[in-house]
């Protein structure tokens, strides 16, 4: 699957057409914020383990009945997905000790 146009960029990732418009690729970035943007900064390989950990969560959620845009993984930073409408909520888990 060919790369093309850049279609949206955000902080965590930036979204590609391709030659297929019903599907996207999906990058994953190593930039990394807080404060709502006020602290910015790179953390090593984050989009790396973003993309795994993404994978994961939606294959189990695939597995489990609920589908998802995951159409599947390319590399250790793109995943193929479907062009869907976005909902937006946002995930931000803590740990607390």
């Amino acid at each position: 699957m060919e790369k093309k146009e850049q279609l949206y960029e955000g902080k965590a990732k930036i979204i590609y057409s391709t030659d297929d418009p019903d599907l996207h690729i999906m990058y994953f970035k190593d930039d990394a914020t807080a404060f709502d943007g006020a602290k910015k900064g790179t953390i090593v390989d984050k989009g790396i383990i973003n993309n795994s950990v993404s994978t994961k969560i939606f294959e189990f959620l695939e597995a489990n009945g609920v589908k998802t845009h995951l159409v599947k993984k390319l590399s250790e930073r793109e995943m193929l997905v479907k062009n869907m409408d976005i909902i937006m909520v946002e995930v931000i888990p803590r740990n607390i000790v």
